[in-house]
Parts: structure tokens; C-alpha cells; sequence
């Protein structure tokens, strides 16, 4: 679970209303998370709100590496990959 971080900003009241079954909250804007989706986790009486970091390149390979491993027994098949002949198009 996350660290509580230190606050950089003041707090702000928000008004909270229903959406369905749901309680929602209205962000003010200069808290505004980037993204469509956030982690929510109770720390006890307190709420913490975190965007959902897409992973970067570098997280997506590795998952493919442990998600599809390649070693010597998955050689690739040998195929005639011969160039393409010149075509007089004029």
C-alpha cells in the first residue's frame, strides 16, 4: 500500500453526492487526476485517491518476456525471403 505522503496543497472541502448506488465526490480542479481510472484505499479514517499509471515501454516488454518466452527450442521457421524484382513502371 502506498506512503501517506505530505500534503503540497490546502485542503478543500468538496460536496459529495449519489450516483446510482455509489457515493461520489466532486474534485475541484486543482486536484484534478490524469487519466479515466484511479486506485482508491482506506488508511483508516482517511481515503487516498491515486491516478492508474499506464505502465511505460520498458514494464510492457518485460511483461511480454515472462508472458511469452522465447528460447532456442521456439526457433522461427526458415523461409525464401527473396528481393523484390525491379519493375519498369514508365
Amino acid at each position: 500500500m502506498p506512503q501517506h505522503r505530505q500534503s503540497t496543497t490546502t485542503p478543500k472541502e468538496a460536496k459529495l453526492f449519489r450516483n446510482n448506488r455509489s457515493q461520489a465526490v466532486r474534485i475541484p480542479v486543482e486536484f484534478e487526476l490524469p487519466g479515466d481510472r484511479v486506485l482508491i484505499s482506506r488508511e483508516g479514517d482517511r481515503l487516498v485517491v491515486e491516478p492508474v499509471r499506464r505502465p511505460g515501454l520498458t514494464a510492457l516488454l518485460a511483461q511480454w518476456a515472462n508472458e511469452l518466452p522465447l528460447g532456442p527450442e521456439d526457433d522461427f521457421p526458415e523461409f525464401d525471403d527473396a528481393p523484390v524484382k525491379p519493375e519498369d513502371i514508365l
